[in-house]
């Protein structure tokens, strides 16, 4: 359906648009294209083949489509007319040059075809009772297309005498130039592998492909999403690339198509390809190649544009500080900084917020390397990834429980279990405070508020040095409050002292703790089952387990503390280490949601003009909850949506799902949330703001607010 209808919208639109405002110009100019019919022969003889061929020359800007136009358009047709001296089946099927990529909307509608020039060729054969001349009277039909598509039709005719054979140099040059564009058999074998999105195209080739080569597949049909990024492998057999599958797209026994290989410093070739379903070949996926054109668009990104990037990343992390998935942690920041005042010595509380600072740092740093593997190794990565990986939840989980414990006063940094490493406990202030900065950080850095999704989405295609930068420029601006705190002349004398008071918040500062850490459970529970969520709680109880043995025991006891403090994080993470393709169980949609988040559902409800709002979440994610029971879920909300004859779906990126990954991805955002508003009628729609409110949302449903797309 979304075929037809970018279609439909590309032929129509185009004649609606162009119709009233460029009359004038059709008379000056003619049409956008020129057709002629050319020949390698000048004069033919009976009974041979030779080819003849439909040449186009479009002016500058426009261009005509490949026999599979992608998301929209037309291939171009030669039909016969009456006073053509052939009989049926002389002219051969039209030979298709290799075509190239012609995005139309950036992310959404992707074409193939050819601009500047074009040379179809066709084989001729001549009657072997051919006398006189073979005439040829033909119509050239195509669309062709810029910012409006136009069809248009052309009258071509040849004229051939027939005799003793004789060559058009000319004509032939260019023939035998254009059928040398026209893709051969592929030398190697292909399979796709369509057991679970997204495809995995593999290439096998012996000796492999040639450094540097970016490999695109054009299908013949419509089984893969045109506008998609083909991130690919490569190894010394062959190449592969990942294809991400249209809603409605199926491969039932082979995938057909074509690939382009464009090699640096030479000529870009094509080859037919009919991949066959089965697993990737060996040595075809062993490491991420070159991007594919248009994917490392990090290198036209200029210096004012990184320093924007940066100074949105900056502002989003200052705001981090205020999102619900840090408060927790912060309490704990709070805690330290009293603690480290107590000493009387500015220089401590400077320190301290040194340390803090450092280990946020340090963690962003990490997460962006981690970031650049994860994009090496498959192609793109969104921000929360690690979220999506059960083992990492469960050690989030048990430290979070076991911050809890220590706020509780159940154990001691330096005290008790850290005595088997002695010297930490001289170093204990300025080694909580690091380790303060890393769990802010890694609790932190899944959130996308304000300004982040735009920054951190526009960044995650450009070079590493960009992706760092930027990173960086997120965790200082996280840190940077408590590192200012930290430096205020005389703070040290105007905090409160510590006393009980303290001990009693310390206490009191453990309760969100152990609700982070309930949560985080959830979490647990949707990516890898309940049997995880069983083996985390094992895990917590041998850490209390742990802190039991370690108080005033001796050596044997506190080194089988140790075992079964290792025991408790280690074991929980291995058991939910579930594979890829494990399935919790189908997400559960809120009460006010019609339905799962799909392109499909998308087209079925504009079809019926009815407006349209998606919800991106994730369990994972706290700024997700905090919206919809703050905004989403309130009776105003509903009651507006109900009015309005909202359809409400539902995007769950709790697992990892290529399909909503790429969405992200065409929409600029680094990860989840991301909300989406389509008016009535409208397809292309607006992207609100990373926190909702109530009034933000009845504004677009009622249309006071404009369907634009904030960073």
């Amino acid at each position: 359906m979304t075929r037809i209808y970018r279609a439909v919208l590309a032929a129509f639109a185009g004649l609606l648009l162009l119709a009233p405002a460029a009359s004038a110009q059709w008379e000056a100019s003619g049409r956008r294209a020129k057709a002629e019919l050319v020949s390698e022969r000048t004069r033919v003889a009976p009974g041979e083949t030779i080819y003849i061929a439909l040449k186009m020359t479009m002016e500058p800007g426009w261009h005509i489509y490949w026999k599979n136009a992608g998301d929209a358009g037309l291939p171009p047709q030669l039909i016969l007319k009456e006073g053509t001296t052939l009989p049926e089946g002389a002219l051969g099927e039209m030979m298709w040059p290799l075509p190239k990529l012609l995005p139309v909307v950036e992310g959404e509608i992707m074409d193939y075809g050819y601009d500047d020039e074009a040379v179809f060729a066709l084989p001729l054969t001549i009657p072997g009772t051919a006398s006189g001349e073979v005439r040829i009277e033909a119509v050239a039909d195509y669309l062709i297309c810029e910012s409006v598509c136009v069809p248009e039709t052309a009258d071509v005719s040849l004229v051939l005498p027939v005799g003793a054979p004789e060559v058009d140099v000319a004509g032939g040059d260019l023939i035998g130039a254009w059928i040398a564009k026209v893709p051969g058999p592929f030398p190697g074998e292909a399979r796709i592998d369509a057991a679970a999105a997204p495809w995995t195209l593999s290439l096998a080739l012996e000796g492999g492909f040639p450094d540097g080569a970016r490999i695109r597949f054009f299908p013949s049909g419509h089984e893969i999403r045109h506008p998609a990024m083909q991130p690919q492998r490569g190894g010394p057999n062959g190449a592969s690339l990942t294809l991400t599958p249209d809603p409605s797209g199926a491969v039932e026994e082979t995938l057909d198509g074509i690939i382009r290989v464009d090699r640096p410093g030479a000529e870009p070739a094509g080859y037919e390809i009919r991949a066959v379903r089965g697993e990737v070949f060996p040595g075809t996926a062993d490491a991420a190649a070159v991007p594919e054109s248009g994917e490392a668009d990090g290198a036209a990104l200029s210096l004012g544009g990184l320093l924007g990037l940066a100074g949105l990343a900056f502002l989003g992390g200052l705001i981090l500080n205020l999102m619900p998935c840090v408060l927790p942690v912060l309490s704990m920041k709070a805690v330290g900084m009293v603690s480290a005042a107590s000493s009387g010595h500015a220089g401590e509380l400077r320190s301290h917020g040194l340390w803090y600072t450092g280990g946020v740092m340090v963690s962003f740093t990490a997460l962006a390397v981690a970031i650049l593997a994860v994009r090496e190794a498959t192609g793109f990565a969104t921000l929360g990834f690690q979220m999506q990986h059960a083992p990492t939840v469960v050690v989030l989980a048990l430290i979070m429980f076991a911050v809890g414990l220590w706020l509780m006063g159940v154990f001691e940094l330096g005290a008790s279990i850290q005595n088997t490493g002695s010297g930490l406990a001289n170093r204990s202030g300025a080694a909580g405070a690091f380790f303060t900065g890393v769990l802010a950080a890694v609790v932190g850095a899944p959130c996308v508020g304000p300004f982040l999704g735009f920054a951190l989405g526009a960044v995650m295609v450009q070079p590493a040095p960009a992706v760092m930068a930027v990173f960086l420029a997120m965790g200082f601006g996280m840190a940077l409050p408590f590192l200012a705190l930290s430096f205020v002349p005389g703070l040290h004398r105007i905090l409160p002292k510590p006393g009980k008071w303290m001990e009693t918040l310390k206490q009191a500062f453990a309760f969100p703790m152990f609700l982070t850490a309930a949560w985080l459970l959830s979490v647990v529970a949707g990516l890898a089952g309940a049997g995880a969520v069983g083996w985390t709680l094992g895990g917590a109880t041998a850490l209390v387990f742990a802190i039991w043995l370690a108080r005033d025991g001796g050596l044997f006891r506190r080194t089988f503390a140790l075992g079964a403090l290792a025991l408790g994080f280690v074991a929980p993470a291995l058991l939910a280490n579930v594979p890829d393709d494990f399935v919790a169980g189908a997400p559960e949609l809120p009460a006010y949601a019609q339905g799962a988040w799909s392109t499909a559902e998308v087209d079925a409800a504009l079809a019926q003009d009815r407006p349209v709002f998606v919800d991106f979440t994730a369990s994972w994610c706290a700024s997700c909850q905090v919206n919809k029971l703050t905004t989403l879920s309130s009776r105003r909300v509903k009651a507006a949506f109900e009015d309005a004859g909202v359809v409400f779906l539902v995007a769950d990126f709790t697992q990892k799902d290529p399909l909503i990954a790429e969405e992200l991805k065409q929409r600029g955002r680094a990860g989840v949330p991301m909300y989406l508003w389509y008016a009535a009628g409208s397809r292309e729609p607006a992207v609100l703001p990373e926190l909702l409110s109530q009034d933000l949302v009845i504004g677009y449903v009622e249309g006071r607010q404009a369907a634009t797309s904030p960073p």
